[in-house]
């Protein structure tokens, strides 16, 4: 039977850097994301909104405090890898800690410049280039990780959300909880009937199609077991506390004595901006994040050239610097030149 794999020519095509950065797609994502920035800008900030403030309060920033956010932020990535190497393992392919996180970073890189998520593709391509694995098996892995971040980034945001506005009334904050509730058991129910049926489903589909959808069951439940989702869960928990101390830190970092928030304030901010990076029309969620932060802030009755600052120092944090030491990554990676050349055989299994 043929590998219902799709082909390397095709792929190639899809995941090419150049192709992609030069496509009127990812130019129009852009544009979109500039011109939703200035329509929200003109409904979230008063006419009187103070840009020379904004860049006194970043002129100012603590050097110490920015640091600690760059630690926080980059810690992240290692457990990253581990959890993906972790699940991977769990689903029958064996990488290294190394080349897990390294081929994760590479991901975050590329939906860093181009929308749609082109990233998780691009991981699945590295791994298929590198290590022969199968495609679909690999996106099964990256969407179990999809489905962890939410159901903890969900889970953290209303316990740092209840404790942070305890004792005040708020029916857009209550009407935001109940949401989040109900999107964390959704993707729980989801995962279950995944396990449960998924492999019922596979015999209605076509042969090729039911071939990649028990490829794409093995990677999303493989890793699934009464030991290992303690130990995912816990992971993903450590990720997304380190994302809230980002946030903290570069509240830190400005000196906004004004802003007054506290860490699970801060974590509660980081994680609503972070469900918003999940839109994939504009690379890394960009105008959707800034403003989502910008409002988040809004709510804690931070004034508006304060809360900017912070969405710049942050977005700056997470995404310039990840554009920045990943285009050095990508250049001299091997991982990319041997996925980008001659290939081993992907894995039928």
């Amino acid at each position: 039977m043929t590998d219902p794999e799709q082909p390397p020519e095709n792929l190639d095509e899809q995941v090419s850097l150049r192709h992609r950065l030069l496509n009127v797609r990812t130019i129009g994502s852009v544009l979109f994301g500039v011109l939703l920035l200035f329509l929200l800008s003109r409904v979230l900030l008063s006419p009187d909104f103070d840009w020379g403030e904004v860049v006194r309060h970043i002129g100012q920033a603590n050097p110490a405090f920015l640091l600690l956010a760059f630690i926080a932020y980059y810690a992240t990535f290692p457990l990253r890898g581990y959890r993906w190497r972790y699940v991977l393992g769990r689903s029958g392919m064996h990488v290294r800690f190394r080349d897990a996180t390294e081929i994760l970073y590479l991901s975050w890189f590329v939906n860093c410049l181009v929308p749609a998520k082109l990233g998780d593709l691009y991981r699945a391509y590295l791994l298929r280039g590198n290590f022969g694995a199968s495609i679909s098996r690999t996106v099964g892995t990256v969407f179990i990780e999809r489905v962890a971040d939410i159901i903890i980034i969900a889970t953290l945001a209303l316990t740092a959300g209840f404790w942070s506005f305890r004792g005040r009334s708020r029916p857009d904050i209550d009407a935001l909880f109940i949401i989040g509730f109900v999107v964390a058991i959704g993707f729980v129910l989801m995962l279950i009937s995944l396990k449960v049926f998924g492999g019922r489903i596979g015999r209605w589909l076509p042969a090729r199609i039911g071939v990649l959808w028990q490829r794409f069951q093995e990677g999303s439940t493989g890793a699934l077991g009464v030991r290992s989702v303690p130990i995912i869960l816990v992971i993903t928990t450590g990720i997304w506390l380190l994302e809230g101390a980002r946030l903290y830190f570069v509240i830190r970092a400005l000196g906004l004595p004004e802003v007054g928030l506290g860490i699970s304030s801060s974590i509660f901010v980081a994680l609503a901006a972070a469900l918003l990076t999940a839109i994939p029309l504009t690379p890394a969620g960009f105008g959707f994040v800034e403003a989502g932060i910008i409002g988040v802030l809004f709510l804690y009755g931070v004034p508006q050239e304060p809360a900017a600052a912070v969405a710049l120092v942050d977005r700056g944090l997470s995404i310039v610097t990840v554009i920045l030491f990943g285009g050095i990554l990508y250049a001299v990676s091997p991982l990319v030149r041997r996925a980008h050349g001659p290939r081993p055989a992907a894995s039928t299994g």
